[in-house]
């Protein structure tokens, strides 16, 4: 039975300077250089100057308002306020290990061009008819980054017909695919999965036994390879484990992401800005704020004065617009003026709770020193939410005298040991990685056999989660660790 009642209860609204710190706290040094400057662009009553006159005005600004914000403008805010909740997400903060333990050659390219016109640029050097190279331009831009092309040539075909109104067979797409695109470099671009790129890459081989044998492995017995079924290749080649292992490290030696040659030296150009620096001297640590190029920033006295002159007229009412105008200017360059310094404030507090917390691996540099930690417990600390510290360790970086680090990496869980001693996962990954490269490659540790070896150390761990380490610092299973 449907009824009407009166129903009290709170709700907690953010004010436009909480979403605007909000969405501040979560930017990196760079990101955020880049938002100054953009705000700077876009509000006229924002400038850049040492000191701020801010106290001068502040009646001005706290005046009560003559003019109602109008509906347009209260529905940019509610629009800002749902943009805010969507991305109001905690990271899962778990240890990845961002070590690459294999040696890899990389080709350099210099370049200022992106990998697709990197790829068109070597296209257009053959000679194919006009619909012939509209139709090869568009296959290309379904390469990614690793270099393949993982949509189906029919998808690609209907895709051509209804984007460019061109009627296009599908033994059209493999031929041009196969003759021009997979002929480009780097070699084995263009591969539509890993057996098909590898056996591309044979195919520019100088023809021998090996390269023969190479090719029938990856042809034809490639789920034995992939799976290092490396008895039953021995026994359906009819070749000895010596043989087999030159085989095997030849494939090797080829490139599964041929698109990485160029995405990657690309990327390298980019440099990790650390956010934070922290020094050691005479026991003690210091902990500083990268401000670099970040200007100190001020409300345009030219703004407050010309409101202050509309305000003061008679007929208000004929310069309404241009009030609201003022007033929004200003009231958004005084959000964001204060709301950098509440960022300041808030990546300042949570980082120096971080690092008291850590004191002693700051000081020693030992990761065995780095405690459990989780975003509870400097959330706790410093009495700000969960989501806030979130936002301050996510994408950062912090500068330490053993080396730049991501600051969710001094986040771990804790663990017991058989002293009954707390101890941060961060210690039983070290002890892992350990055994794990000192193991035998011909016949590697089981997540049993590793977890009876920490056990031995002292250290309680079950073999779930000795997998669960394992897969987060990217180490495959026993078998697919094994070498002939």
């Amino acid at each position: 039975m449907l009824k009407q009642q009166l129903l009290q209860k709170g709700q907690h609204k953010l004010s436009p300077q909480q979403i605007k710190l909000m969405k501040l706290v979560q930017l990196s040094t760079l990101d955020f250089e880049q938002r100054v400057q953009q705000e700077l662009e876009e509000n006229p009553a924002l400038e850049e100057e040492n000191c701020s006159d801010l106290e001068e005005y502040s009646d001005l600004l706290e005046e009560e308002n003559k003019i109602d914000i109008t509906e347009d403008q209260n529905q940019s805010l509610d629009h800002i306020i749902d943009e805010y909740f969507s991305d109001d997400e905690i990271e899962d903060f778990q240890i990845h290990n961002q070590k690459n333990y294999s040696v890899k050659k990389h080709i350099s390219i210099i370049s200022g061009i992106s990998f697709q016109e990197y790829l068109k640029n070597q296209l257009h050097t053959f000679r194919l008819n006009e619909k012939d190279l509209l139709i090869a331009d568009f296959i290309l831009g379904n390469i990614d980054d690793d270099g393949y092309i993982r949509r189906k040539i029919t998808s690609i075909s209907d895709d051509i017909f209804l984007i460019l109104g061109k009627s296009v067979s599908t033994e059209k797409v493999e031929k041009l695919l196969v003759n021009y695109i997979q002929k480009l470099d780097p070699i084995g671009v263009g591969s539509r999965n890993l057996q098909e790129c590898l056996l591309i890459q044979l195919e520019k081989k100088k023809i021998n036994q090996e390269v023969l044998l190479s090719k029938k492995i990856i042809r034809y017995h490639f789920e034995s390879f992939i799976k290092k079924h490396y008895q039953k290749l021995q026994t359906k080649l009819g070749i000895t484990k010596k043989s087999l292992r030159r085989i095997i490290d030849k494939i090797r030696k080829l490139n599964p992401k041929p698109g990485k040659i160029y995405s990657d030296n690309t990327k390298n150009l980019n440099h990790i800005i650390p956010d934070f620096n922290i020094s050691v001297s005479d026991e003690k640590l210091e902990l500083t704020l990268n401000q670099r190029n970040i200007p100190e920033l001020k409300i345009s006295s030219l703004y407050l004065d010309m409101l202050k002159s509309y305000q003061s007229e008679k007929n208000i009412k004929e310069n309404e617009g241009t009030i609201v105008f003022l007033k929004k200017k200003i009231n958004s360059a005084k959000w964001f003026v204060d709301a950098i310094q509440q960022r300041q404030n808030t990546l300042m507090l949570t980082m120096n709770a971080i690092m008291d917390y850590q004191k002693e691996y700051f000081l020693t540099g030992d990761p065995v020193q780095i405690k459990p930690m989780i975003l509870k417990n400097i959330s706790q600390k410093i009495g700000v939410g969960i989501s806030t510290v979130s936002r301050v360790a996510n994408s950062k970086y912090v500068n330490t005298p053993y080396g730049t680090f991501l600051i969710k990496s001094f986040f771990s869980e804790k663990m017991m040991n058989q002293e009954g001693k707390e101890i941060s996962s961060i210690e039983i990954k070290k002890l892992l990685k350990e055994s794990i490269d000192k193991e035998n490659k011909n016949r590697p540790l089981t997540d049993e056999k590793l977890s009876k070896i920490l056990r031995k150390k002292g250290y309680l761990v079950a073999r779930r989660t000795i997998a669960k380490y394992r897969d987060q610092m990217h180490f495959p299973v026993a078998r697919m660790r094994k070498d002939l």
